[in-house]
């Protein structure tokens, strides 16, 4: 038992260290963080032309499209990926604005892990990665932000990723169109230590 408690000490206290107290009911602190590099330095990555045209392109050639439609995208996507049989992946990969979001997750010296925009629907337009998936519309990052037509900054939890071990999280928000309507949304996955 006594030892049980010794491994319960320890493991909060590296909670403490990664997560500082914050009062009942406030946010953890790299939530600011991460909301404030978002917008001074990814957002206008995101009001790049190259980002609006490729978004309202998509819209336009992905219209009316159905919910089961974009599942089978996704679906195929996924299955693709697993089998490393990149037909989707290399289409996206090819676009400029992918090329463009590669060399801006480059150019963050880290900081940025990947970086993927959507169309109105949740589809991704173009990613600076291979993503695990193609269709976001069921996931928090879009579901509290486009689907709420919030304008606020959606910060995930963070995590430590066992491979690289940063502490990770994903930021998005709502891409609008220079009339203020939105458009798409934008994901980058940020690692926190990097900051």
């Amino acid at each position: 038992m006594a030892c049980w408690g010794k491994i319960r000490t320890a493991a909060f206290g590296l909670i403490c260290c990664l997560f500082p107290y914050s009062p009942a009911g406030a946010e953890p602190v790299y939530i600011g963080i991460v909301r404030d590099y978002v917008e001074k330095l990814v957002r206008p990555m995101v009001e790049a032309p190259v980002v609006m045209k490729a978004i309202e392109e998509q819209n336009a050639k992905f219209g009316d499209v159905s919910e089961m439609d974009m599942r089978v995208l996704d679906e195929t996507y996924r299955a693709e990926v697993a089998q490393g049989d990149f037909q989707m992946v290399r289409v996206l990969m090819a676009k400029s604005i992918s090329h463009y979001l590669k060399s801006k997750q480059d150019d963050s010296q880290g900081a940025i892990i990947e970086f993927f925009v959507t169309d109105r629907h949740g589809l991704n337009v173009g990613q600076s990665t291979i993503t695990t998936d193609y269709w976001q519309g069921d996931e928090d990052k879009f579901l509290k932000t486009f689907a709420l037509g919030s304008p606020d900054i959606y910060v995930g939890r963070a995590e430590r990723d066992e491979s690289t071990q940063h502490l990770e999280t994903q930021a998005s928000f709502v891409v609008t169109d220079e009339k203020g309507k939105p458009i798409g949304t934008a994901t980058v996955t940020i690692a926190i230590d990097a900051l």
